[in-house]
């Protein structure tokens, strides 16, 4: 029996709220490794991880927020916990490594290209996890075509991610990256859920095992909570890593302030340095009539 798919029972409340998050997830993510790209040691470390965490966290959140609005009329849908979340894992690692090698080896296109198949294939994986983990009296079907299409969107919207991460900079730009890593999510995402057919046992009217949509709602929230304190905090503590500016340097102090703040406006620095007092000095001494 071919079951009847509808991916939008909540209307556009979902797929804007999942949006949202993929858009969030990224910007963090985003900033993050732009940071790490300035500092060495332990600290780049937790800067790559804090972003790769970020947006496998966001990705992660967005595709279980657009689960929410995906029903099959004839029949409940279930979702088994360990599979569920094991997707969370897949994406923070996957997308780990992907911004790990940009974050060490650079913009180079080796790197952005091996990053960026990494990560993306990671994204598609987790999503195909999901949706192995939904639970329900019959089986899932994909159509290759479509979901070929999907992963070839994931690999090039995380390859445009990792460019952005270290080549843009700036809060207006970062912002406008993020959008354009969420819209991709978000288009892969509903791409490959265009490619699932449903056919059913029967009538359909079997139990659909695993736990109820419902009964996962309170974890995932916890992470638009922890996004957003998360968030939050970098502000407060760090308002460059929003703003962007910390790439930029301080201007050199000019020529004439530079020799004031030294002292060499002094007569006894000249001295002390075996160089001749300034030739203003000299007419002063003249008009003296030393």
């Amino acid at each position: 029996m071919q079951g009847t798919v509808d991916g939008f029972s909540h209307g556009f409340v979902t797929p804007l709220a999942a949006f949202l998050m993929a858009c969030l997830g990224g910007a963090l993510g985003l900033r993050c490794t732009t940071r790490s790209l300035r500092k060495h040691g332990a600290p780049r470390l937790g800067w790559l991880a804090l972003g790769a965490t970020a947006i496998g966290s966001g990705i992660w959140t967005m595709h279980f927020i657009a689960m929410l609005g995906f029903t099959v009329r004839e029949t409940p849908i279930g979702y088994d916990p360990a599979i569920t979340f094991a997707g969370l894992a897949v994406a923070i690692v996957m997308v780990g490594i992907g911004i790990f090698i940009v974050g060490y080896r650079g913009a180079t296109a080796l790197a952005l290209v091996t990053g960026g198949t990494i990560t993306g294939l990671g994204i598609a994986t987790m999503h195909y996890l999901g949706m192995a983990g939904m639970r329900l009296p019959g089986e899932l079907r994909y159509d290759t075509p479509t979901v070929t299409l999907s992963v070839v969107i994931a690999v090039v919207a995380a390859t445009s991610a990792l460019w952005a991460a270290v080549s843009i900079h700036g809060f207006l730009p970062s912002l406008g990256g993020s959008v354009g890593m969420g819209v991709a999510v978000t288009g892969m995402h509903y791409t490959g859920m265009a490619a699932v057919s449903v056919h059913l046992h029967g009538d359909g009217a079997g139990p659909a095992g695993g736990d109820a949509a419902s009964s996962l709602l309170a974890p995932m929230l916890i992470g638009p909570a922890v996004f957003l304190l998360l968030a939050g905090v970098m502000v407060m503590i760090d308002p460059l890593l929003v703003t962007g500016d910390g790439d930029r340097r301080r201007p050199a102090l000019s020529a004439p302030r530079a020799a004031a703040s030294a002292g060499w406006d002094s007569p006894s620095h000249g001295a002390a340095a075996g160089r001749p007092p300034f030739r203003g000095l000299r007419r002063r001494e003249r008009a003296d009539g030393r």
